[in-house]
C-alpha cells in the first residue's frame, strides 16, 4: 500500500484497511493516520524527499476522505 505513487490511492487503501480492522482501539481515522505515521517514522532518513512529500499528501487526503463520511 505504501509503495503506490498516488497519495489518493494510498489514502483510500489506508481508509479501507482501517475500517475493516477488528483490532483498532480508536476511530478509523486515528488508526489509518497511525499506520501512515508509523511507516514514515520507521523509514526515517531512508525516505527520499519526494516520497516523504507523497506520504504527507496522503495524510491530507485521508483527512479529506474521512470528512466526507
Amino acid at each position: 500500500m505504501f509503495s503506490k505513487d498516488d497519495p489518493k490511492e494510498i489514502a483510500r487503501s489506508l481508509k479501507r484497511s482501517a475500517e475493516q480492522s477488528k483490532r483498532r482501539k480508536g476511530t478509523p481515522l486515528q488508526s489509518a493516520m497511525s499506520m501512515l505515521t508509523f511507516y514514515v517514522n520507521r523509514a526515517g532518513d531512508n525516505l527520499s524527499a519526494s516520497r516523504r512529500k507523497t506520504l504527507e499528501q496522503a495524510k491530507d487526503e485521508l483527512r479529506a476522505l474521512f470528512d466526507q463520511g
